[in-house]
């Protein structure tokens, strides 16, 4: 067997085990009882050490070499090399008793966050999250010295390839002079318009299931391929061929909900239009989490706090949850969605400030895996930021730094992701509009399909056979940049 085909058939292997691991996660977070905590634990670790070992074989490495010096490989499968050599630099980087321990950890503090978060209770995270921070910073340094790159940049890889903090604090700095004036501007058009009204609840948790599913199918989700659960913070998992995605329910408010739902449906339409027949390899994998958070953001914020979709969606709402009068009128709607208000949940923002929590949480995690900010003086540096930010009191821990869960998970290096991702969107929105000018006013119908078709031919069917960037400008003619994040803005809340 040549060295390139011996490649895909371990992979093909590892696309497996990788699903497995994927498919306990979210039964972890969506279904298990809180009893099977350690034996999961002990399972998902055992298969990351498995994976690690399968990834650090000197027979792997062996087996890249031979095929980089294969002559014939096609576009696709030449991609897909160079993703198999990524991530065994990545894997190669770290023993495995360092990966079982990490693996340990973040389980572990997990399951801690989301007793503590209710409970508003930071000591009992702060114990649970200090050997994820240690572990974190042992991997993140020797990745670095693997990779020639900062500790921050090594860690943002596994989420970004190729992305670095140096261009994030470019991009970032352009929105920080941007934004506050921008906001400003917003607040003042706002105020000059009636209050929107809020629909009256309470909305029952089955009526706001009910929405999220009907919505969900309208967006071409595929539920032979999927399904919709609850959990602590919504997220989407399990693998391309079987999409789970979570909610989670307040019955005082029905848009929060919602609005989770249709994210995580961005994340999952991506998900279910990745390349079939490059499914167990890694260049049929998402490219990277810009433009996953792209997708994501692209329904949630783009599409479907617009006009077009609400014309098509407020009907669809009134019949579900019996709503009656002005507040469940379209014109209101849009103004409830499209409001502006600095507040203090990420997952709840407005597009508008939604930049400044990112940016808090980028700057934060780079001074924790520094050693430049002490877990325990993490609540203040948070309330200091938010007010500096946003002008906003943080009450208390859950309503701070304890309302997400990517650094109980062990995931430091993807915040700066949901930004990028907005950026990204608003690019690629645009262009599709501009290719097909039916998108938006089949949207007003509550047809999606011109859209979806653009963005499998254009995203999704992609993988991973280009760079971020290199798909960007085949899909928009630009790389990443501010520019039409700006002109969304500037024409959804000025104009």
């Amino acid at each position: 067997m040549k060295p390139y085909a011996a490649l895909e058939q371990r992979f093909r292997r590892l696309s497996a085990l990788n699903g497995a691991l994927a498919m306990l996660g979210w039964d972890q977070s969506a279904m298990m009882p809180e009893g099977g905590a350690g034996a999961r634990a002990e399972q998902l670790a055992t298969l990351s050490v498995i994976r690690h070992e399968w990834l650090t074989d000197p027979a792997l490495g062996d087996l890249i070499q031979g095929a980089e010096a294969q002559a014939g490989l096609s576009d696709w499968q030449q991609a897909n090399l160079r993703e198999i050599s990524r991530k065994w630099r990545h894997a190669t980087a770290l023993n495995t008793d360092l990966v079982e321990a990490l693996s340990k950890a973040a389980n572990a503090c997990e399951m801690v966050w989301r007793k503590a978060k209710p409970a508003n209770d930071f000591k009992a995270f702060a114990k649970a999250f200090a050997p994820v921070l240690e572990l974190t910073r042992e991997a993140a340094a020797a990745k670095a010295e693997a990779f020639g790159c900062s500790a921050y940049d090594a860690l943002l890889d596994e989420y970004e390839p190729g992305g670095s903090a140096a261009r994030i604090d470019k991009l970032f700095a352009d929105l920080g002079k941007f934004l506050p004036g921008f906001i400003d501007k917003a607040l003042a058009r706002q105020a000059k318009r009636p209050e929107p009204l809020a629909p009256e609840g309470p909305f029952a948790v089955e009526k706001q299931r009910e929405a999220g599913l009907a919505l969900m199918k309208a967006l071409g989700f595929d539920f032979k391929h999927g399904r919709l659960d609850v959990s602590a913070h919504p997220f989407t998992g399990g693998v391309p061929q079987d999409v789970r995605i979570t909610t989670r329910y307040a019955t005082t408010d029905f848009t929060r909900s919602l609005m989770g739902v249709l994210h995580e449906t961005g994340h999952a339409l991506y998900e279910l239009g990745l390349p079939r027949k490059w499914a167990d390899q890694p260049v049929g994998e998402a490219r990277g989490m810009v433009l996953h958070e792209s997708q994501s953001l692209l329904v949630e914020m783009q599409v479907c706090r617009g006009r077009d979709f609400l014309t098509f969606a407020a009907p669809l709402l009134r019949r579900i949850f019996g709503g009656k009068g002005t507040a469940w009128e379209l014109d209101n709607l849009q103004s409830l969605y499209a409001r502006v208000k600095p507040d203090l949940i990420r997952v709840d923002a407005d597009e508008v400030t939604y930049p400044a929590h990112v940016i808090l949480r980028y700057r934060l995690e780079q001074a924790m895996l520094a050693g430049d900010l002490a877990i325990n003086d993490l609540p203040d540096a948070w309330a200091d930021g938010m007010q500096t930010l946003l002008g906003v009191d943080v009450p208390d821990h859950a309503h701070g730094c304890l309302q997400d869960i990517h650094w109980p998970a062990g995931s430091i290096g993807y915040f700066p992701t949901y930004t990028l991702g907005a950026l990204a969107a608003a690019q690629l929105y645009a262009a599709a509009r501009e290719a097909d000018p039916g998108i938006a006013p089949g949207i007003a119908k509550g047809d999606f399909k011109p859209l979806l078709r653009w963005l499998r031919a254009n995203v999704h069917g992609q993988g991973s056979l280009l760079s971020t960037d290199d798909l960007l400008r085949r899909a928009t003619g630009k790389p990443l940049g501010t520019d039409a994040f700006k002109a969304h803005l500037k024409a959804r809340y000025l104009n």
